[in-house]
């Protein structure tokens, strides 16, 4: 199968148009026409994962987070990602990303999010005008539940080794805002939608001030998008049977979580 066709198939659940402006999305490394037969899905593109492609003879990686986001200065050994470059067109492995496309698109990051937390009527927390497509989602659980309650089930759903939040008051939650990776430039969007809680990746230290009420949960971004992987690895499967895809062994997530003084 030709990496343009394996493109086509990425862009037709997260379409480059749906990317915000900032990002870079897309073919991050390797040539339209070069043959894929093997598939190593991640979250992140680090010198381990390359490592972990050429063993399993993967010649294409696809991640969610981009190897690159500013252009390339040299193509050396100066940073990891230059690094990374190297070692890839080397062995003849290419690299797609599919970022915001994916964090943005129905059916994409988010809804994965709420469909593992069990939200139903979902909308979209920043609608794009005039598409089905937007960042973050808010939709309802099927009953209220407790706030100590629901943060416990979400820890444990997302497996979050120290879960942050504002502080508890006893309410029920209800309506639930989300947005997998760095959802704090969405805070006013939760508010406004009436939000009970708004579960994201990241918040800023002052988003516990400003939340006005809104129960914050913070879960961190590896955690919140680490289900992107088996998104991209179940897509593949089903539009390209004639791929061999598999999940990286490696968790990429650089943040270490030190619970030794318990």
């Amino acid at each position: 199968m030709k990496l343009r066709e394996v493109i086509a198939a990425l862009e037709h659940l997260a379409p480059l148009r749906l990317q915000d402006e900032w990002d870079n999305s897309g073919l991050q490394v390797g040539f339209p026409e070069s043959e894929i037969d093997q598939v190593l899905v991640c979250l992140d593109v680090t010198e381990a994962i390359v490592d972990e492609a050429i063993a399993a003879k993967c010649n294409l990686i696809v991640s969610h987070h981009p190897l690159i986001f500013k252009a390339l200065r040299q193509v050396s050994d100066a940073t990891y990602q230059q690094r990374c470059v190297v070692k890839a067109l080397a062995a003849g492995i290419s690299i797609y990303s599919a970022h915001t496309s994916l964090d943005n698109a129905p059916g994409g990051v988010n809804h994965r999010i709420a469909a593992l937390l069990g939200l139903e009527k979902l909308r979209w927390l920043s609608p794009r005008d005039g598409e089905d497509a937007g960042s973050g989602l808010v939709g309802e659980l099927p009953a209220s539940e407790p706030d100590a309650a629901f943060l416990a089930r979400v820890q444990r759903t997302f497996g979050v080794e120290c879960l942050q939040h504002s502080a508890l008051d006893g309410r029920q939650v209800r309506r639930v805002a989300l947005c997998g990776g760095a959802g704090a430039f969405l805070l006013h969007d939760a508010v406004c939608a009436g939000a009970d809680c708004f579960i994201s990746g990241e918040f800023h230290y002052h988003d516990y001030f400003e939340n006005q009420g809104v129960l914050l949960a913070e879960l961190g971004h590896y955690q919140s998008e680490q289900f992107t992987q088996d998104l991209l690895l179940e897509y593949l499967h089903k539009t390209c049977p004639g791929l061999s895809v598999r999940k990286t062994a490696i968790n990429t997530n650089p943040i270490c979580y030190d619970q030794s003084a318990r």
